[in-house]
C-alpha cells in the first residue's frame, strides 16, 4: 500500500510538471504620422520623443515608437531625367500584378500612388493621365520616391507595381497602357485574372456595377485600405474624367471613402484628366445638337457648364476633406503628382499602445501637442475607430450598436446597398413611397463560410424633410434559413427588400442601413429625393415613377437577354379623356433599335389613375448598354410625357 501511494504521488508530482501556464494579454499599436512646420511653413527637425506629449480621449499615453521621417526638397534630390528609350514592348504583354506589402518599412521615403479611374473615361482622357505620369517618371522623380501604380476598371481595383525606385519599369508599364489606348486594345486575356484584390465592397458584383458612382468610390475606398497597412504617409494621385453623384448613387460612400482615407493616413490629390476645357455651348459633333426652347433661353448652355461643375465638386471634397488638392482646367496634368511630391515634407512617427483595450467600435480622440511650443503647427489624424466584435455583443448592446451607427455621422459601408424610390399618387394631397433594396448576395453568403445556419438582415431608415425633421421611418428584419443549396444560390443572387413610406410632396432626405447580423457587418445608403405635386403639372401628362421590371422594381436596371423588359407606370390624365396611350423605346447611341406597339390605357378609380404596363422581349437585342424612353401620350389633351434612362443588357 506504501509502494502505491508512493507511485502515486509521483505521478501527481509528473503531471503537475507537465502542465503548462498560457498567460494571454491583448495589445493595439496605435500609428499617428505628425507634421510639425514652423510659422514660415518649414518642417521643424530634431524634436525627441519627450517633446511631444499624447492624449487618447483625455487619458495621456505612453508613446512606445518613435521615428523620423526625414524628406528632403523635390529640388534637392532631382534624379537626373531618363536619356534611354525603355524598350518596345508586346501589346500583349502581360502587365504586372502586385500587391501593396504591409508592413514593410520605407525610411525616409515618399510614397506616391498613381491610380488611375478608367471608368466613364474616353481614351484621349486616359492617353493625357498616362502621358503625364510617363513624363513624371522620366524627368520629375526624385532619389526619394518611391511609386505605385493602380488601375479602377471593371469593378475593381488592379495594383501593377509595390512601391518601387525602378523608373523603367514603371516607364515600361506606362507605355503598355498608352500603346494599348492608341491601337484601340483592351486588356489582353491574359491580365483578365487580377486575383484578391483585396476589394471588400463589392465592386465585382456587376450588376451593382453598372451606371454607379458610388462604385468608383468604393474603388478608391479599397486602395486606401490597402495603404492603411503602412506606417508612413502616403499621397494618392487620382486620375479620373470627373465623378458626378446622381440620383442612383449612395451618398455615404463619399464619406465613407473620405473617413477610411483619413485612417490611413492617405491624403488624395484628384486631377482632372479632361484638362482645360473649352466645350461649345450647343455641345460638339461628339453628340446630337439638343432641341427645344432651352437653345434660345440659354438653359441648354447653362446646363453643360452645370454639370462640368458638379463633376469636379466630389474631386473637390475628396481633396479638401482629406488634405490633399485637387487639380481643374489644366492640360499639364504632371503638375498634380509635383504638387503631391512636393506637400510631402518630413515628418515624425509616433506609436503607442493604448490601454483602452474595448472592442466597442466608438470613435477615440487623439490629440498630440508640444510640450513648451505654442507657434508649431501640428498636423495629424484626430482621432480613429476602435474594432469591434460583433459575435460578443450582448441583444441590448448589438441594439445600441445599430443606433449608433445610424446616428453616427460616419457612414460605414462594409455592405454594398443599392436604392430605389418610387412614388404613386394615392390622394390628391398625398404619395405612396415604396422603397426597394438591394444587397449583393455575395457579401451576405461570408456569413455562412462562418458555420452560420440562416441569414438575418436588419433594416432601419428614416425619412427626414428639409428642415431635418424626421416625418417617418422603418424598423424592421428579415430571416432566411440556409443550406448547402441555398448558400450556393446565396451568393449568387441579391436579398431583395422592400417597404413604403407616406410622404406630401416636397423634398426629403432618405437614411437607410442594413446589418448582417451573423458577422455584424454594416452598410450605409443615403441620398435626397423630391416627391412632386403632380396637381401642378399642366403641360405634361402627370405621370408616377416609372417602374423597370415590373411591379418589383430591378434597382440596378440590369437585365438578362433571356428575360424580358417589364415597364410599369401610373399616368393621372386631367382632361377626363380615355384616350391614353403609352409606348417603349430603346436607343443604342443616336440609334432606335426597339419600339413597341401603343399600349391603351384608360383611366380608373376616384383619383382617376390610368395604370400602364409594357413589355419588351430581349433576346433579339446584343448584350450592351440601351437608352428606355417611355413616352405617355393624352390626345384628347393634347399632352405628352417623356422619360428616359440607361440600362444594361448582359447574357
Amino acid at each position: 500500500m506504501k509502494k502505491l501511494s508512493v507511485m502515486l504521488i509521483a505521478a501527481l508530482s509528473l503531471l503537475r510538471a507537465s502542465q503548462v501556464v498560457t498567460f494571454k494579454t491583448t495589445s493595439r499599436l496605435v500609428i499617428e504620422t505628425v507634421e510639425v512646420k514652423d510659422r514660415k511653413g518649414l518642417p521643424v527637425e530634431g524634436l525627441t520623443q519627450a517633446d511631444f506629449t499624447l492624449l487618447e480621449n483625455g487619458a495621456p499615453q505612453e508613446i512606445r515608437f518613435f521615428e523620423f521621417q526625414k524628406l528632403p526638397s523635390p529640388t534637392e534630390d532631382l534624379l537626373p531625367p531618363m536619356t534611354k528609350q525603355s524598350p518596345q514592348v508586346s501589346l500583349t504583354a502581360r502587365l504586372p500584378n502586385a500587391r501593396i506589402a504591409p508592413e514593410v518599412s520605407h525610411r525616409n521615403k515618399r510614397l506616391l500612388v498613381l491610380y488611375v479611374d478608367l471608368t466613364a473615361m474616353p481614351t484621349a482622357d486616359r492617353l493625357r493621365a498616362f502621358a503625364a505620369a510617363q513624363g513624371f517618371v522620366r524627368s520629375r522623380m526624385t532619389s526619394s520616391d518611391l511609386v505605385t501604380i493602380a488601375l479602377f476598371s471593371n469593378g475593381a481595383v488592379r495594383v501593377l507595381s509595390d512601391f518601387t525606385a525602378d523608373r523603367d519599369s514603371l516607364f515600361s508599364a506606362l507605355q503598355v497602357l498608352s500603346a494599348r489606348e492608341v491601337q484601340g486594345l483592351e486588356e489582353a486575356s491574359n491580365d483578365i485574372e487580377l486575383g484578391d484584390t483585396g476589394a471588400a465592397f463589392g465592386q465585382n458584383d456587376a450588376e451593382f456595377n453598372i451606371f454607379r458612382t458610388d462604385r468608383q468610390l468604393a474603388g478608391l475606398q479599397t486602395m486606401t485600405r490597402m495603404l492603411g497597412t503602412l506606417n508612413e504617409k502616403k499621397a494618392l494621385v487620382y486620375f479620373g474624367s470627373g465623378l458626378r453623384l446622381n440620383g442612383m448613387d449612395n451618398q455615404a460612400q463619399l464619406s465613407a471613402t473620405i473617413n477610411d482615407a483619413v485612417r490611413a493616413g492617405v491624403s488624395l490629390w484628384p486631377v482632372d484628366s479632361r484638362g482645360l476645357t473649352a466645350e461649345a455651348p450647343m455641345g460638339d459633333a461628339s453628340k446630337g445638337s439638343p432641341g427645344g426652347i432651352g437653345m434660345y433661353t440659354g438653359a441648354s448652355a447653362m446646363a453643360v457648364s452645370t454639370g462640368l461643375q458638379r463633376s469636379q465638386d466630389s474631386l473637390w471634397t475628396l481633396a479638401a476633406d482629406t488634405g490633399g488638392k485637387a487639380l481643374f482646367d489644366s492640360n499639364d496634368l504632371a503638375a498634380g503628382i509635383v504638387e503631391a511630391q512636393k506637400a510631402t515634407s518630413s515628418y515624425y512617427i509616433l506609436g503607442y499602445y493604448t490601454a483602452n483595450e474595448a472592442t466597442d467600435g466608438k470613435y477615440r480622440e487623439v490629440k498630440v501637442t508640444l510640450k513648451g511650443d505654442t507657434s508649431a503647427h501640428l498636423s495629424y489624424r484626430k482621432g480613429y475607430y476602435a474594432p469591434r466584435q460583433f459575435q460578443k455583443l450582448a441583444a441590448a448592446d448589438r441594439e445600441r450598436q445599430l443606433e449608433d451607427a445610424f446616428l453616427a455621422g460616419d457612414p460605414i459601408t462594409d455592405i454594398t446597398i443599392a436604392v430605389e424610390i418610387d412614388y404613386f399618387r394615392i390622394n390628391r394631397a398625398e404619395y405612396r413611397v415604396p422603397v426597394a433594396v438591394k444587397l449583393p448576395g455575395s457579401e451576405l453568403s461570408l456569413s455562412r463560410q462562418k458555420g452560420a445556419t440562416r441569414a438575418r438582415i436588419d433594416f432601419i431608415g428614416e425619412v427626414k424633410d428639409r428642415y431635418g425633421t424626421t416625418v417617418q421611418n422603418v424598423r424592421d428584419k428579415i430571416e432566411r434559413k440556409l443550406d448547402a443549396l441555398t448558400a450556393s444560390e446565396l451568393s449568387r443572387r441579391p436579398v431583395e427588400y422592400q417597404t413604403s413610406f407616406t410622404l406630401l410632396p416636397g423634398p426629403y432626405r432618405l437614411k437607410f442601413l442594413a446589418r448582417d447580423l451573423e458577422t455584424g457587418r454594416i452598410g450605409t445608403y443615403e441620398t435626397a429625393f423630391v416627391i412632386p405635386d403632380l396637381n401642378r403639372k399642366e403641360d405634361t401628362v402627370p405621370i408616377s415613377s416609372v417602374v423597370l421590371g415590373g411591379r418589383i422594381p430591378s434597382v440596378t436596371r440590369v437585365f438578362r437577354r433571356s428575360g424580358k423588359l417589364d415597364v410599369y407606370l401610373e399616368a393621372y390624365p386631367t382632361s377626363g379623356s380615355h384616350d391614353l396611350r403609352a409606348f417603349a423605346a430603346l436607343y443604342h447611341g443616336q440609334a432606335k433599335v426597339y419600339e413597341t406597339r401603343a399600349v391603351r390605357s384608360e383611366a380608373a378609380g376616384t383619383l382617376g389613375a390610368a395604370p400602364v404596363e409594357i413589355s419588351l422581349p430581349l433576346g433579339e437585342l446584343p448584350a450592351g448598354e440601351y437608352r428606355c424612353q417611355v413616352t405617355v401620350v393624352d390626345s384628347a389633351a393634347r399632352k405628352a410625357s417623356f422619360w428616359q434612362t440607361n440600362i444594361s443588357l448582359i447574357p
